[in-house]
């Protein structure tokens, strides 16, 4: 479900956000799927519970899913993502493009990551490798 990469920079709760929040993003858990328990997803990953339950917490604010008390987590619809997540996510995108312009890519290039990225297939070998 969610692999963590100790080498990884970035701090373990947002490697469990952003498996999370990819498994979401490309429906592997439909609106309205109940997530791990904060304690039964800790235990498989055999990290501490309050990193899930961080991960959990900014996922919500975000909008990609949402807790009832006494249930769990649930994903959360798409329609739901919070609109200015989407304008942040734009912003980044437009200043990656436009670095990666800068860097030689062309925009046709950048065109078929789009389009890859849109059929599944997005292509993540080189940063796998680096």
């Amino acid at each position: 479900m969610i692999r963590l990469n100790y080498r990884d920079a970035r701090p373990i709760y947002e490697q469990v956000k952003d498996g999370l929040r990819h498994l979401v993003v490309t429906g592997a858990l439909q609106a309205g799927d109940k997530l791990p328990s904060v304690r039964a997803l800790a235990s498989s990953l055999a990290i501490n519970p309050n990193t899930i339950q961080r991960a959990y917490e900014s996922l919500e604010r975000e909008g990609y899913l949402y807790t009832v008390a006494g249930k769990g987590s649930f994903a959360a619809p798409q329609a739901d993502v919070n609109a200015d997540r989407r304008a942040r996510l734009l912003e980044q995108f437009d200043a990656s493009a436009a670095e990666l312009l800068f860097l030689g890519l062309t925009a046709g290039e950048l065109a078929a990551r789009l389009q890859a990225a849109e059929t599944g297939r997005t292509g993540h070998r080189e940063e796998e490798r680096a």
